[in-house]
């Protein structure tokens, strides 16, 4: 393994050794360790928000909304929906809600809690995240579920009535539907004064939130309260050279802190899925190596792409004399507190999706981190006791780096939240309250792809489809082919690829089986159309032969992702049902299902070129096609494909490709 030199200016010399550093102190104030041999009351007493429980219920009993910031890992996520249970704030069948950014964060937590208040996960405290709700509407009082799922439910419910408390959790990360709830409650405080609402920030950026919601209002509208006491200290050391290959270099970094020090779990921050399969492959490779005095290595995977059952691995402790190393995505960054873990791996890179309004495009980026993401990935190694990050880059890069991530609002297609505002009774989008307001471009291309779409009309007003794809829990092109299936007489093909191109990882590699055996077993699936007809040869097999982990085991196929779209699928249909739309079979005829397709993504269409690129329709934009398509090896016979999504990596690749006809 090559030398890697690790310094922080101020040393007298870079040395080579991995652990001559200096401290930098992220944060200075200890917080008392986490303790599993501890009653969970014990735990929850030690956890700094426990001083700050009177002041914080005098503050929601004295102000419509109170700002709190706090260190993730300070206990405000599980904490503070408890205290408001204990003071009664869920009398009267009330319930306290509790939004999250992410569904890993709402399903942990919500297990968390379960246990603290002694009661079974679904009963008294529960979640809800996209298609999957482990609540009771009788009897759940504390409810966690991702912002997303809370701004829907206002589309049937506007006033958000049988909630008490609503807590919009990890408010610094501006996700998109943090902002419009956000926009939408300070409407819905005017109706509900009873309403209380509590802005939980991990960031010092709680002026801006006051701000915000006092005006137009009263300065007592909101307060804000601060959580001090939060970290052990943090070093921090950089590489003293840029890497290349930043996933190598954290394989080897990785590799060193397991020899050199003797306990603490690592926690190595990682842009995607891809960069994580690399690592935890090339990693997994080493442990036979591993000397016997040394401790064992446990490989463990956190991205959104996992079955829940599959993130929560994460949160077990590792087995005596063994230390897991969780390789993750940002979800990992202030989502969710991981105890145990004393050494931060940070690559420096973080893949976000952006959308270009004049291409009308949508594309995956991999770039630098912002210095407040730097900082919180720091401080996930300070959590339980004094820890090391390792950043991988040198420390000159940090003047570059941006001072925080843009709101996603400002860099998000805002084709369905607008039909979301609209449908919610918000005519006039220029007389909404924007926490911050997405470019001009962005809103009037979203109002002619919404008109181009017949979600809503000439006035401005929404159509009776528009209206009902407002409710649907998925994006507006799959559910425009859902309400065109009836058209085309296929709603039973196309209930199917929609439930299997939302979930990931449906073909898997598996463990010791050579990549050629498993490409051999996904070809029995191939149809020569494109990915979305093998998507739907998939599923169809699976539910006439499998449903077994075997047989997916055998075709290498991911079982919990079948699964998953069984599932998914299921509550589709629902949908389907609701609005009266047929599952009829097009029985075979794929021509039909392409055309029902292409009324979905009509603006994602791109032609072949004789260099083998692809042009894109919109803005003569050259694509290449992503390695997992069946169409990577292959000109489509008519030289005209659809794809579902762009990715941009060293090029711009289109994913889930499916050939279609020019004149369509």
């Amino acid at each position: 393994m090559s030398s890697l030199s690790f310094w922080k200016p101020g040393t007298a010399a870079p040395g080579s050794s991995l652990d001559r550093l200096t401290q930098e102190q992220e944060s200075v104030i200890p917080s008392a360790p986490s303790d599993n041999s501890l009653s969970l009351q014990s735990q929850r007493e030690r956890l700094p928000i426990a001083k700050y429980r009177d002041k914080l219920l005098y503050c929601i009993e004295q102000y419509p909304i109170t700002i709190v910031v706090g260190q993730t890992g300070s206990g405000k996520t599980t904490q503070l929906p408890q205290y408001l249970l204990e003071a009664g704030w869920a009398a009267a069948g009330n319930v306290i809600a509790c939004t999250q950014p992410r569904r890993v964060a709402a399903t942990s937590v919500a297990a968390r809690v379960a246990s603290e208040v002694g009661t079974v996960l679904g009963e008294e405290v529960g979640y809800t995240i996209r298609f999957e709700d482990v609540s009771d509407k009788d009897k759940t009082r504390i409810r966690y579920m991702t912002d997303g799922i809370l701004f829907r439910e206002a589309l049937l419910n506007p006033l958000l009535s049988r909630y008490s408390v609503i807590m919009i959790d990890e408010a610094h990360e501006r996700s998109l539907y943090t902002d419009l709830l956000l926009g939408i409650l300070k409407k819905i405080r005017r109706k509900r004064p009873s309403l209380r609402i509590v802005v939980s920030s991990a960031t010092l950026d709680a002026k801006s939130f006051h701000d915000y919601f006092c005006s137009g209002a009263s300065p007592q509208e909101a307060t804000i309260i601060s959580l001090e006491g939060r970290m052990y200290p943090v070093e921090v050391a950089y590489l003293e050279a840029p890497t290349t290959d930043y996933i190598k270099t954290a394989v080897e970094v990785t590799w060193k802190i397991n020899l050199q020090h003797v306990v603490g779990d690592i926690l190595v921050f990682l842009t995607g899925r891809e960069d994580i399969e690399r690592f935890l492959e090339e990693i997994t490779e080493l442990i036979p190596s591993l000397p016997r005095d040394a401790p064992q290595i446990n490989p463990v995977a956190l991205h959104s792409g996992l079955s829940t059952e599959e993130q929560l691995k994460v949160f077990s402790p590792a087995k005596p004399n063994s230390r897991k190393v969780i390789a993750a995505t940002n979800i990992a960054e202030a989502s969710v507190t991981i105890d145990g873990v004393h050494f931060v791996v940070d690559c420096g890179f973080v893949k976000i999706r952006s959308y270009n309004p004049s291409s009308q495009l949508s594309s995956l980026s991999t770039v630098p981190v912002s210095l407040a993401s730097a900082t919180q990935r720091a401080g996930r190694a300070g959590r339980t006791s004094p820890g090391i990050c390792y950043r991988l880059y040198p420390e000159s890069c940090l003047a570059s780096l941006a001072v925080a991530t843009p709101p996603e609002i400002t860099r998000t297609d805002m084709t369905t939240p607008i039909l979301q505002l609209k449908s919610l009774g918000i005519d006039d989008l220029m007389k909404f309250e924007w926490i911050s307001v997405p470019p001009a471009e962005s809103i009037l291309r979203a109002l002619e792809t919404l008109v181009a779409a017949r979600m809503i009309g000439e006035d401005g007003r929404l159509t009776v489809m528009g209206q009902r794809v407002a409710e649907c829990p998925i994006e507006l092109r799959i559910a425009r082919m859902l309400f065109s299936s009836k058209e085309f007489s296929c709603g039973e093909e196309i209930l199917t690829i929609a439930a299997m191109i939302a979930v990931q990882d449906v073909f898997v590699i598996p463990d010791g089986a050579p990549g050629a055996l498993a490409e051999l077993e996904r070809r029995k699936f191939t149809a020569e159309e494109g990915d979305h007809l093998t998507l739907l040869n998939v599923y169809n097999a699976f539910t006439r032969y499998g449903r077994s982990s075997s047989w997916c085991k055998a075709h290498a196929l991911n079982f919990r992702a079948m699964s998953r779209a069984m599932s998914i699928r299921s509550q589709l249909s629902k949908y389907m049902m609701r609005f009266d739309l047929p599952k009829q079979s097009c029985e075979g005829d794929a021509k039909r299902l392409r055309q029902c397709l292409v009324s979905g993504y009509w603006r994602n269409v791109a032609r072949w070129m004789a260099d083998g690129t692809y042009r894109s329709i919109q803005n003569d934009q050259i694509l290449h096609v992503h390695p997992t398509s069946v169409l990577f090896t292959r000109k489509p016979r008519t030289g005209w494909v659809v794809f579902h999504e762009l990715e941009e990596t060293k090029k711009l690749q289109i994913k889930v490709i499916t050939e279609i006809e020019p004149d369509w």
